[in-house]
């Protein structure tokens, strides 16, 4: 009976304080719950993607996927980290032309930035991605990019006795998997919400737009909704919009995923949220400013069999004066949100 007795006291005694099983250096660790993250969901924006919701962040989940966004040995030399192209200050993006990655090498497009994903439908310029999860592999193996593999990522991160730690709180044991490290980069990248812009205190009745900000949104809704639609500014469908084509071999747009020809340089349409932070722009920084796309559509844009209507209904162009433009760029900028992009 006084065996029984001490066994029960000391498996009490586990139970309360949380003590989980010890790593293989012997190290103890006070388990903590991981609770899931309260995010502030903007009431207009829409529905948030079905995969958040098999991965919804976590306390722990996404300091792990931040310590894992800004870790240069995802990279096979250890000297690109995702934060390497995704900096804050550009919204996630760069100012690259085209994406740069170990030894200099250079990416096929343009580093998109990242926010608001968890309400996107597809990633990657070509939409070659529906959930953000599977996302994640495709920098770290990509040979312009990190040119790595997971399974010599995952060899890295079990010397760390840091990251054996984290992945035990929040997957509550030490193993260190491919699938955990796409789950925690997603929970991170998940939390990147941008919605506090002044076009959304405008909204909230908190400012007001000057006169020719409220003249550029007027044009914005005449000229450019339909793409730029809803509170994410992009209706997420793929357009042949006319811009200069990069001649790389590999780049077909949407139709390197679907095959179809009909998709051909076609590209997913991009949010204007924090655009003023981005450039250049274009799917392979073919533009260095907002006015440079601007005067671009009102010259002509490139014809072709699947160019978007609403430049072919209109003789390829998009007829803009000058003042229109001015006021189009001072609207877009409205939609810069400075606490999250830390300017």
């Amino acid at each position: 009976m006084k065996i029984i007795y001490k066994i029960g006291k000391i498996s009490m005694l586990i139970l309360l304080l949380g003590i989980v099983s010890c790593s293989s250096d012997n190290d103890y660790e006070v388990r903590e719950a991981n609770s899931l993250l309260d995010l502030a969901i903007p009431a207009d924006f829409p529905p948030l993607n079905a995969a958040f919701y098999t991965n919804q962040p976590t306390k722990f989940g996404v300091e792990l996927g931040e310590k894992l966004f800004f870790d240069p040995r995802l990279s096979r030399d250890n000297s690109i980290a995702c934060a390497s192209c995704h900096m804050q200050k550009s919204a996630y993006a760069d100012h690259q032309i085209q994406g740069v990655g170990i030894e200099g090498k250079v990416g096929l497009r343009n580093v998109p930035p990242i926010q608001n994903l968890a309400f996107m439908q597809y990633y990657n310029w070509d939409g070659s991605k529906r959930q953000l999860e599977k996302q994640v592999i495709v920098p770290i193996i990509t040979p312009e990019e990190m040119h790595s593999s997971i399974l010599e990522v995952v060899g890295k991160l079990k010397e760390d006795a840091e990251y054996r730690i984290l992945f035990n709180k929040t997957f509550g044991d030490h193993e260190i998997t491919p699938e955990r490290i796409y789950q925690s980069i997603a929970q991170y990248e998940y939390t990147l919400i941008s919605a506090n812009s002044k076009y959304d205190q405008v909204k909230q009745k908190k400012a007001v737009f000057t006169a020719q900000e409220r003249y550029g949104y007027t044009v914005f809704n005449t000229h450019c909704a339909s793409c730029h639609s809803g509170e994410l500014f992009t209706d997420q469908t793929f357009r042949n919009i006319g811009f200069p084509i990069n001649r790389d071999s590999n780049e077909a747009g949407r139709a390197r995923v679907t095959g179809d020809l009909n998709d051909y340089m076609s590209f997913r349409v991009p949010s204007l949220r924090n655009i003023e932070y981005t450039a250049p722009y274009g799917s392979f920084g073919q533009f260095k400013t907002l006015r440079e796309v601007l005067d671009y559509m009102d010259q002509g844009v490139l014809s072709s069999a699947n160019l978007d209507p609403l430049f072919k209904d209109n003789q390829n162009r998009l007829s803009l004066t000058v003042d229109e433009k001015e006021a189009l760029i001072a609207f877009m900028k409205t939609l810069s949100d400075l606490r999250f992009t830390g300017q």
